[in-house]
């Protein structure tokens, strides 16, 4: 059963209210090879109630009250990949699809998907808490440089306005946020968790861990940008990693240590949640949700690349710890797939 993406869907499950919504720059796919998939059935498996809204209309604010005010708070995401990356090629040039839209179809989400949605939800709900995640959100965590605008950009915490960020794959972190949300706990018990970034002022920043240089030195000089991103990297290691922080004007953000990577018995509990394997209904007439046809049929084994290659950003994201799933998981998601 797909979690609900509307009222008539909330009610009909005897729902009088959620407890999380889920904003995702993507169509809803309920696939394990989608990230807004995993959040949000193990948030379910937590025990909340979760809506899930897809490609709201970014101009109108309306579009995040599907469900009414949510009992704690909003996760927001842009969907498996960075926004920009879906919108432009590398020589950016306006894409004329997007796979992961309903029937391929390009526009559906804005430029910047996780800054244009946290900023909906502040103007329909005001102070309720957002956090933010995913890759877009997770690469953009520092002070980094933004290809599309060829410039320096602050975190994407500053630019959002979002209360949490939660980098790396995000499970334990998500689970522990929404915890600490729903006992109403303050601020300073949710920046204790792992796997997070938040804003402070300075004057509040934790005295553990390691400064890199703030992002009015790494926008004005390459070479304390290449310090910041070198500290980033070396932290980025749930063993010996510290916190990292980064001054932006009076603020301070604070990356707490990584989190710990899921176990082969935690990775095979979230790979049997109950997915629906497939695109929602609601696309039906548009032919689906393309970006499904590459991995609808396969199995994700593990986790973490040891490399840390300069092209590419999996070490910064999982970690560089390997993971993997049990041999007994693997071929039960095998069998399971051949009666599809």
């Amino acid at each position: 059963m797909f979690l609900p993406i509307n009222k008539e869907e909330m009610l009909e499950r005897g729902w009088h209210y959620v407890d999380f919504v889920y904003v995702s720059g993507d169509a809803y796919v309920d696939h394990p090879s989608f990230g807004a998939a995993i959040i949000t059935r193990v948030l379910e498996n937590a025990g909340y109630k979760v809506g899930f809204i897809s490609q709201p209309d970014w101009k109108n604010a309306d579009s995040v009250k599907v469900f009414g005010k949510p009992r704690y708070g909003f996760f927001v995401s842009s969907g498996n990949i960075d926004s920009m990356v879906a919108h432009y090629t590398v020589a950016k040039k306006p894409r004329s699809e997007d796979l992961y839209s309903p029937g391929g179809k390009a526009g559906k989400r804005p430029d910047r998907a996780v800054e244009v949605y946290c900023k909906l939800i502040r103007e329909a709900y005001g102070e309720i808490p957002i956090v933010i995640g995913g890759l877009e959100a997770s690469l953009r965590r520092f002070a980094h440089y933004d290809y599309w605008a060829d410039e320096v950009r602050p975190s994407i915490l500053v630019s959002s306005g979002a209360d949490i960020l939660s980098f790396g794959m995000g499970e334990k972190q998500t689970v522990a946020i929404a915890d600490a949300l729903s006992h109403g706990n303050k601020k300073d018990v949710i920046r204790g968790i792992k796997g997070i970034c938040y804003l402070c002022p300075a004057s509040e920043t934790p005295y553990s861990g390691v400064e890199c240089p703030s992002f009015e030195n790494v926008l004005n000089n390459k070479r304390e940008y290449a310090i910041a991103a070198r500290i980033q990297q070396d932290e980025q290691d749930f063993f010996r990693g510290r916190p990292v922080k980064q001054k932006h004007g009076k603020m301070m953000l604070v990356q707490n240590v990584p989190m710990e990577p899921l176990t082969s018995e935690e990775l095979d509990k979230v790979y049997e949640l109950p997915y629906m394997r497939t695109w929602h209904p609601s696309y039906k007439s548009v032919g689906g949700v393309p970006a499904i046809e590459e991995v609808e049929f396969s199995i994700t084994h593990n986790r973490g690349c040891f490399g840390g290659c300069n092209f590419c950003s999996i070490a910064f994201h999982q970690g560089r710890f390997i993971s993997s799933r049990s041999k007994e998981s693997i071929l039960k998601e095998a069998e399971l797939l051949t009666t599809l």
